[in-house]
């Protein structure tokens, strides 16, 4: 089963964090749609950290089976 939310198509068993880079360094994440946030230095530890928020999260039977991480990225240009 699919379900929208924000304009996004995603899967029932899927769970949908954004990710953008902090302003002081390293990266910040949200779930949509669940109380979830965490933050790392590296990309590479914040989708450790993430994978851990959404274990500590759910329980096991309710656990997504698929995390998609969105990036933001804010560039910036001169006309």
């Amino acid at each position: 089963m699919v379900k929208r939310e924000g304009g996004m198509v995603m899967a029932e068993s899927e769970i949908v964090f954004v990710a953008e880079e902090d302003d002081e360094g390293g990266y910040t994440a949200y779930a949509l749609g669940h109380a979830i946030y965490t933050q790392g230095d590296t990309e590479e530890e914040l989708l450790a950290n993430i994978r851990e928020a959404v274990r500590c999260h759910f329980d096991d039977k309710d656990r997504p089976s698929l995390i998609r991480v969105h990036y933001v990225r804010d560039v910036v240009i001169a006309p």
